[in-house]
């Protein structure tokens, strides 16, 4: 089996070449370059991925395989290569006829060449077989661009629909420029057309709640990483070792053009005795372009500088991952469900917007797991908002599941979100001293987000902060009636 990879080794075709300029040619699309000029950011992401996309189209062409006709061509020109000049004569007449029937568009040249020469001398033997090569140089470019130009219409199509995605997502996800660019990673996945529409939905549910989603922010604002200095506070002298150019340099390091006097060369020096050269010599030194050493060399510096000596007021900073558990179970059906739904695309939004992870799991019988930045985010995200909620709460599962993730070393920091109604069975012993050591020995925090006002208060004493969304008739016509 001859590959093309094999092919383009054989006869020296340069396939990185015709790679990069399938690259080219795809950025250089007007409909992309019209786009990257309003989304900066998801050009910079499109960069990024090119590595991937090289890695495709050498991997396509190392998989494909030569047609067997040109096979069959190539087989017999590395046969001829091998003959000498009398035996090739008397292989010419078979080497003509397999030409003719593999289709070889060097046929017509090889026969014309047979019959304006009765006997083939070595020098239209050599001259015999460079035509042929190039004729086969020629057929292994064409196979290259035809399955490059198909690659590049396919990597176009690809293209255009992450970026609708992207563009349809944009307003729901994403209003932090620093997380401009992550829908591009996490659109890698297989999704059908339309499946989008479904977190365009959620999202426009989202903005009928608002609430939801300020509630989303201020969770995620709940710990403050460091203080910043108060407008009004005095400055105090802050020193600090800056390295910068030695003065006074070290050792040679080459040659340079400057007017440095004290490090001329000496044939520099000597033009000065030379009347005739005298002016030349001045002329230089004015224009900094006599031939002196270049010294190289560092030392440090005390750099003085003001900064506020008291700190008083607090930025709140966004720190580790969330993992978030939903309740599923039937009393969390209708319009709980939606909003339980909306809330983690809110958090997602935050997720993204502060870099963040956000793996959320669904308890009710048994526990399902989706984590909604990671690279295939907007596909793990559509899967969890096409999720039923039905089914009895299990809250110990729930927790037992947080405390095994919480044991990996990359969710040292995390902080748990538990969405319910809260009506439940009490915690076990075993799962509030395990919550409790996770909160006083690794710092982790634990919230609930109470859809309900009839949650119990036992169960959810073992929360750090409690975020209540009442989601009953009553508060729903209450904060409609505010907005």
């Amino acid at each position: 089996m001859l590959t093309l990879d094999t092919l383009n080794m054989m006869l020296a075709v340069s396939e990185e070449g015709l790679i990069e300029e399938v690259m080219i040619t795809l950025l250089a699309t007007p409909q992309l370059a019209a786009f990257f000029e309003k989304f900066p950011r998801i050009k910079k992401a499109v960069t990024d991925d090119l590595p991937r996309w090289r890695d495709s189209l050498r991997r396509r062409l190392r998989e494909t395989e030569v047609p067997p006709e040109l096979t069959e061509e190539v087989t017999c020109y590395q046969e001829s290569q091998r003959l000498s000049t009398p035996q090739f004569n008397t292989q010419l007449p078979q080497i003509l006829t397999l030409l003719d029937k593999v289709h070889s568009p060097y046929a017509s040249q090889a026969r014309t060449l047979s019959a304006e020469n009765a006997t083939f001398t070595p020098a239209l033997h050599t001259l015999f077989l460079q035509r042929w090569r190039l004729s086969l140089v020629v057929q292994t470019t064409s196979l290259n661009q035809q399955l490059l130009e198909e690659e590049r219409e396919q990597l176009l199509s690809e293209v255009q629909e992450r970026m609708t995605l992207s563009g349809q997502l944009e307003e729901v996800l994403v209003e932090n420029e620093n997380a401009a660019g992550r829908l591009w990673d996490m659109s890698a996945g297989k999704l059908r057309r339309g499946d989008y529409q479904l977190i365009v939905k959620y999202g426009e549910f989202l903005t009928l709640q608002p609430e939801l989603m300020q509630l989303a922010e201020q969770l995620g604002r709940s710990r403050e990483a460091k203080s910043v200095p108060k407008k009004d506070a005095p400055m105090e002298t802050f020193r600090t070792l800056v390295r910068e150019p030695a003065t006074v340099p070290e050792q040679v390091d080459g040659l340079q053009q400057s007017d440095d006097i004290l490090r001329l060369l000496p044939t520099e020096l000597a033009t000065l005795g030379i009347t005739e050269l005298e002016y030349e010599f001045y002329r230089r030194l004015v224009e900094k372009q006599l031939l002196t050493y270049r010294l190289h060399g560092e030392s440090w510096r005390e750099k003085i500088s003001q900064r506020p000596v008291i700190h008083q007021d607090f930025d709140e900073q966004p720190r580790g991952p969330f993992i978030v558990c939903v309740d599923t179970s039937g009393s969390m059906g209708g319009f709980n469900e939606q909003c339980a739904k909306a809330f983690c695309l809110a958090l997602m939004r935050v997720a993204l917007a502060d870099r963040r992870r956000c793996y959320i799991m669904l308890f009710s019988s048994e526990v399902v797991a989706y984590e909604l930045t990671g690279q295939e985010g907007i596909e793990q995200a559509i899967r969890f908002l096409s999720q039923r909620f039905r089914g009895g709460t299990d809250l110990a599962r729930c927790f037992r599941a947080i405390i095994e993730r919480m044991q990996g070393g990359e969710w040292h920091d995390a902080d748990a979100v538990v969405i319910s109604d809260f009506i439940a069975q009490r915690l076990p012993d075993d799962v509030v001293n395990n919550v409790k050591t996770l909160q006083r020995v690794h710092q982790h925090r634990f919230h609930a987000v109470a859809m309900s006002a009839h949650g119990k208060p036992g169960i959810m004493r073992i929360f750090d902060h409690i975020w209540r969304f009442d989601t009953g008739l009553r508060s729903r016509l209450i904060r409609r009636w505010k907005r």
